[in-house]
């Protein structure tokens, strides 16, 4: 019995560090797609650099402006259950509290994070899938055949694209919150906006600020990677185009909470500091 347990224990540590060693090589390869698009930008004396801007401009209506109406009504609703519960729980008069759980709940976790993921359900499996039917029609080699890198064309601006609306979107995600949570506060417990306004800027320093954007730049940035890599590798069959899909969007996923948990530590070590 203490040999099948040994054996067991010893298959599982295989099995992490093979998974580990999967997934560092895999971000690797990520960290790689990003560095190579990101040093094929283009020198403003390229003729070809409108329709890369076009592409770039493209993607972030498509992640951007037509995500703005879920993004609004997600965070409205979160807004609005957080205040719920936290008036429910301590009562009125700990505006400071409300504030601070405001900031730590909404701008250092929950924008960024359900940003990025709303992101990934909607675009992420866009890109996917959009690159994969191009490389099965043979739009992928009739571009490199006419020397355009597929790194500047295809690559840079979707990612730097998807980056751009994470952002934007972000910072739309928490001030709606605010706004929702205001409005509950107002309404169900008359707090004024005097009181509900300086409770959130009296907790909220730039270090959270800054932590909410680092955040929301590298999850648009590896995300948009995740995808375009899927994207890229799918083969002849149209069959391959929504595995390729399925995997860029788990993969995505997964890499967000990794890269939520990386930065928030290092926010917070650096907060201590």
């Amino acid at each position: 019995m203490k040999y099948n347990l040994r054996i067991q224990v010893e298959t599982m540590i295989c099995s992490l560090g093979r998974w580990a060693l999967f997934f560092f090589t895999s971000l690797a390869g990520l960290v790689k797609i990003i560095m190579v698009a990101l040093k094929s930008f283009p020198n403003p004396l390229n003729p070809g650099r409108s329709t890369i801007f076009h592409v770039f401009f493209k993607q972030v209506y498509f992640t951007g402006l037509e995500s703005l109406k879920i993004i609004v009504i997600i965070s409205l609703a979160i807004g609005t259950v957080l205040i719920a519960q936290i008036i429910s729980l301590t009562g009125t008069g700990n505006e400071s509290l409300i504030g601070k759980v405001l900031v730590w709940v909404v701008i250092r976790e929950l924008g960024p994070l359900l940003t990025a993921v709303i992101v990934i359900a909607r675009s992420g499996t866009a890109i996917a899938t959009e690159l994969g039917f191009m490389k099965i029609n043979g739009e992928i080699d009739s571009i490199e055949s006419l020397g355009i890198p597929k790194e500047q064309y295809l690559i840079l601006p979707r990612i730097l694209g998807v980056a751009t609306a994470v952002i934007i979107l972000t910072i739309y995600f928490e001030i709606f919150s605010i706004i929702g949570g205001f409005l509950v506060a107002s309404i169900g417990w008359q707090i004024s906006f005097e009181k509900f306004f300086h409770g959130i800027i009296s907790s909220l320093t730039v270090i959270d600020l800054s932590a909410s954007m680092v955040k929301s730049l590298f999850f648009g940035l590896f995300l948009s990677a995740a995808c375009c890599r899927q994207g890229l590798n799918v083969g002849k069959s149209t069959t391959q185009i929504p595995q390729a899909a399925s995997r860029g969007v788990m993969q995505s996923i997964f890499l967000v909470f990794i890269l939520d948990g990386i930065i928030t530590y290092a926010s917070i070590a650096f907060r201590s500091h």
